[in-house]
C-alpha cells in the first residue's frame, strides 16, 4: 500500500520515516539538489538531522512517478505552495485520496487550506486535513505524538487515521475540517506573541494568559467560520497552541524571541532556515476576522509588530492598556 509524500520538509520528513515503517513511501521534492544529497545520506540533514531514511522509503523528483500507484497522497508543504502542488496533482489525473498537512492561510486570498483543496481538487476526491500538537523532531525519534485527522467522509478520516496509525504515533479522527484547519493554522500567530513575551522575560504568568486569550480568538474565529467548539479544546486547538508557544523547537515562538531581543524580522527569517507560518498568516486572519467581524486583540498586535514595524514591548503595552471586560465576552 503506497504512500505518496509531497514535500521532503521536516515535517514531511519525519512522516515519511514514521509512514516507511509499515508501508512503500515515495518522498518527493521540488528541490533537486537536496534530493541527491539526500539520496547519498539516506537522511535529511538539512531540514530534520540525522534520522535514517527506513529501506521503505524512496526518493522522487517526477511528481508522476511519486503519485503513480498511490493509495494515499499525504501534502506537506508550505501553505504558500499548497495550492500549485494540488494543481498539479489534478493535473496528473491523479484519483488517489489527499490529506494535507499544512498550517496557515493563503497570502492575500486569506484562505484555508481546506478552502485551497475545495477550488484546487477534483470533484468527489476524497480528502482530509492532519493536525495537531507535533514536533517533527520528536516523531521522527519515534516519541510518543497524538495526531487528528479530520475529513467529511467518515470511512476515509477513519482508513486514513488507521495508516498513520502505528507505533508511538497515534491519530484520532474528526469530521470537523474547518475547526482541525483553523487551531493549525492560528496557534502560530499567537506563540509569536508567547515568544515575544518569553523574550522580554515576562514570565510564567503573562504567558499562561497570552496562551489562554489567544485560545479565545482561535474559537471566536472557528465558530464564525462554523468550526466546533469541542475541536478548539482538543489537540488540533489547546494542545497545538500550547506546544506551539512553549516548546524549544516551535519556529514561530523562535520568531517571537527574537523580536523581542531587537533582531529585524528579516533577518530572522534568513536565518531561520525553515518556514515560520505564523509571519505569513497573522495579516490574512486580520483580514479575515475583520470580515467576520471577529475581534482579535492579539492577532491586531502581532500583525502590528510584523507589518508594521511596532515595537514588541509597544504592542505588549497595548494589550495591558485594554478595557476591563468580562472574561466570557
Amino acid at each position: 500500500m503506497k504512500i505518496a509524500v509531497l514535500g521532503a520538509g521536516a515535517w514531511g520528513t519525519a512522516l515519511a520515516i514514521h509512514m516507511a515503517q509499515q508501508h512503500p513511501v515515495a518522498l518527493w521534492t521540488i528541490e533537486y539538489e537536496h534530493l541527491i544529497v539526500m539520496r547519498s545520506a539516506r537522511s535529511n540533514h538539512l531540514y530534520l538531522g540525522a534520522y535514517p531514511f527506513p529501506d521503505a522509503l524512496q526518493l522522487e523528483e517526477d511528481l508522476h512517478s511519486a503519485l503513480e500507484g498511490a493509495t494515499l497522497v499525504l501534502v506537506v508543504v508550505p501553505t504558500a505552495g499548497l495550492r500549485s502542488v494540488l494543481h498539479e496533482i489534478r493535473r496528473t489525473g491523479c484519483k488517489a485520496p489527499v490529506v494535507w498537512a499544512c498550517k496557515g492561510l493563503e497570502e492575500h486570498s486569506a484562505k484555508l487550506p481546506h478552502e485551497v483543496a475545495q477550488e484546487e481538487l477534483s470533484d468527489g476526491q476524497l480528502r482530509g486535513v492532519l493536525s495537531g500538537p507535533s514536533f517533527a523532531v520528536e516523531v521522527a525519534k519515534g516519541l510518543p505524538t497524538a495526531l487528528t485527522l479530520a475529513s467529511p467522509d467518515a470511512d476515509f478520516a477513519h482508513e486514513a487515521a488507521a495508516l498513520l496509525h502505528a507505533g508511538n504515533l497515534r491519530v484520532y479522527t474528526s469530521s470537523d475540517v474547518v475547526g482541525v484547519s483553523v487551531g493549525g493554522a492560528l496557534k502560530n500567530v499567537i506563540a509569536i506573541a508567547a515568544g515575544i513575551s518569553d523574550g522580554m522575560q515576562f514570565g510564567s504568568n503573562a504567558r499562561a494568559a497570552l496562551i489562554t486569550r489567544g485560545l479565545a480568538e482561535i474559537t471566536r474565529f472557528g465558530l464564525a467560520l462554523g468550526g466546533q467548539l469541542e475541536t478548539f479544546m482538543g489537540l488540533t486547538g489547546a494542545g497545538d497552541l500550547i506546544l506551539t508557544c512553549t516548546g524549544d523547537y516551535s519556529r514561530n515562538r523562535e520568531v517571537g524571541l527574537r523580536l523581542a531581543r531587537g533582531e529585524a524580522l528579516d533577518v530572522i527569517l534568513s536565518n531561520l532556515g525553515h518556514v515560520a507560518e505564523g509571519v505569513h498568516s497573522a495579516h490574512e486572519v486580520l483580514s479575515r476576522a475583520s470580515q467576520l467581524g471577529v475581534e482579535m486583540p492579539i492577532t491586531h498586535e502581532v500583525d502590528q509588530v510584523l507589518s508594521a514595524g511596532l515595537a514588541p514591548r509597544t504592542a505588549v503595552e497595548n494589550l495591558l492598556r485594554r478595557e476591563q471586560k468580562a472574561e466570557t465576552s
